[in-house]
């Protein structure tokens, strides 16, 4: 065989060579990231939003990971010198990446306890909102005015972290004051009356009625109710239009701060009159 034959079928190989290693990657990725979609949503509808994005992730990685390995084998890089190469690198990489792996531990006791799944609402520090993604890295949220916020898992692990809807119902809690002159009595009846007539409000627990304490200008009262965590903004916004138009209909004063001065322990008050300059 000539040197120029030799040479062609060199040719033609390396060619073979590379349109294999381009079609790999063209349809290789594309069909793992569709692969990955779907176990999402099949696990998702079968266990629960979190383990089919563990699911997902894991397929996802896995599979580009052995279309890498399987790109470079393609290319004739032996993998006993990737591994070598890829040790002397992770021991470069570790020392340089600290905060990283820090985080990547972090994540996966995260996810083994599971104190929040994705689609939960969580207080961290002073942020709050809705739990969209748990990474290796990191948690994403969306505060309730839609902003994207970014936390490391490594300060979710220290830090105090409260989930809001973990458990299915929630109480409710609304501060409420009244004139001192008010029978305090029948503003409880009116309260809790406000509270049944909702159609939100859970029948069991009952609400209830309770004194917080004398005010500077109110006596002020506690109406605790329990709903569905769902329903938990919707019912909060609803009772207080609702009580605020029962108490006009009833007369019950809901009075503002003000300032009462006397000149003496048994005296009768300043009287005060707002004259207007001419």
């Amino acid at each position: 065989m000539t040197d120029w034959n030799l040479s062609q079928l060199l040719a033609a190989e390396k060619i073979g060579i590379l349109i294999r290693t381009v079609v790999l990657l063209l349809v290789g990725i594309p069909a793992v990231y569709i692969a990955s979609r779907w176990l999402q949503k099949h696990v998702t509808k079968k266990y629960s939003a979190q383990q089919g994005m563990i699911a997902s992730k894991i397929l996802l990685y896995v599979g580009i990971a052995v279309i890498l390995i399987s790109e470079l084998n393609e290319l004739g890089f032996k993998l006993t010198h990737l591994i070598a190469a890829a040790g002397v690198l992770g021991i470069a990489i570790g020392f340089a990446a600290q905060t990283s792996f820090s985080n990547i531990i972090s994540g996966f006791f995260l996810i083994a306890e599971q104190s929040f799944v994705v689609g939960d609402i969580v207080s961290v520090g002073s942020t709050t909102g809705e739990v969209l993604a748990i990474d290796m890295l990191s948690i994403k949220l969306r505060t309730f005015e839609n902003k994207f916020v970014r936390i490391p898992n490594e300060t979710i692990l220290k830090s105090e972290v409260t989930n809001i809807t973990h458990f299915p119902i929630r109480r409710l809690d609304l501060n409420i004051g009244v004139a001192y002159k008010e029978d305090i009595g029948r503003v409880r009846q009116i309260l809790i009356d406000v509270a049944k007539k909702n159609p939100l409000c859970l029948q069991e627990p009952e609400a209830e009625v309770r004194f917080s304490g004398f005010g500077n200008s109110s006596i002020d009262l506690l109406l605790v109710v329990w709903v569905e965590k769902g329903d938990f903004l919707k019912v909060k916004n609803d009772l207080q239009e609702e009580v605020k138009r029962r108490f006009d209909q009833e007369g019950v004063e809901m009075p503002f701060p003000h300032v009462s001065v006397y000149k003496g322990s048994v005296s009768e008050p300043f009287p005060v009159h707002v004259v207007a300059q001419s």
